[in-house]
């Protein structure tokens, strides 16, 4: 009955920005990020990890590599299966646009319906089955070398957190913009022989007051649109 961490990556510039960034190179923590990282290595130190995987990504990285100061002799292993969606022609544009286009309502109520426009454009049933497969496949092995009581952590992005907590609870894909994953949010999962637990869900361990909605939002009601890619988390 091992256990496994899913974190998502720290906040990035792009994050910020409200720009999707996909498998844009070169995007990195910014300061807020670095910091989420940092703060949660403190939180998991006592966490004896077994295994760090992470997306091939510099912001996952960059974070993953966080988790493991203080681990000597731990090795990040790298798996593109929990690789960021593969936006297409998505990518590197603001998400003011994106909501605008006629593809973007498919986004939010049938993502299992949707494949990204462009040469590299992935679908999101694609991106949910590779990254479901290869979290399924990493909690088998660590279970396999290390035993029933083992901890490991994954380190990836939004939607593909989204998409494996989604599996994990049962729900058809086209739920999955029900759950929110904030920047260095942890949730986690224990897998069983009959079903998978999900013990926490988008984890930041912070004040409770980052709950209450703007007073900009309060006023106006909150949208009902899910941001695609994660987004900032709270200001």
């Amino acid at each position: 009955m091992t256990t496994v961490l899913l974190v998502r990556h720290g906040r990035t510039a792009a994050n910020a920005a409200g720009v999707l960034a996909g498998w844009t190179p070169g995007v990195d923590l910014d300061e807020t990020g670095r910091a989420q990282a940092a703060a949660l290595a403190t939180r998991l130190a006592d966490v004896p990890l077994v295994r760090v995987v992470a997306s091939p990504l510099e912001r996952c990285q960059q974070t993953a590599e966080a988790l493991l100061t203080g681990r000597p002799g731990h090795q990040l292993s790298v798996d593109e299966r929990v690789g960021e969606c593969r936006y297409g022609d998505w990518t590197g544009q603001p998400l003011k646009a994106l909501a605008k286009k006629r593809l973007w309502k498919a986004v939010q109520a049938h993502p299992s319906s949707v494949t990204f426009p462009g040469a590299e454009g992935e679908s999101m049933l694609a991106m949910a089955n590779r990254a479901v497969s290869a979290v399924r496949e990493h909690d088998a092995a660590v279970r396999e070398q290390h035993g029933e009581s083992a901890v490991w952590a994954l380190v990836s992005h939004g939607d593909v957190i989204k998409a494996v907590l989604a599996d994990a609870l049962g729900l058809h894909l086209d739920q999955f913009q029900r759950i929110v994953i904030d920047p260095c949010s942890v949730s986690v999962l224990r897998y069983t022989e009959l079903r998978p637990f999900v013990l926490r869900v988008n984890d930041t361990g912070g004040a409770l007051r980052e709950l209450v909605a703007p007073r900009r939002a309060r006023r106006r009601g909150a949208t009902s649109d899910a941001v695609v890619g994660g987004g900032p988390g709270p200001t």
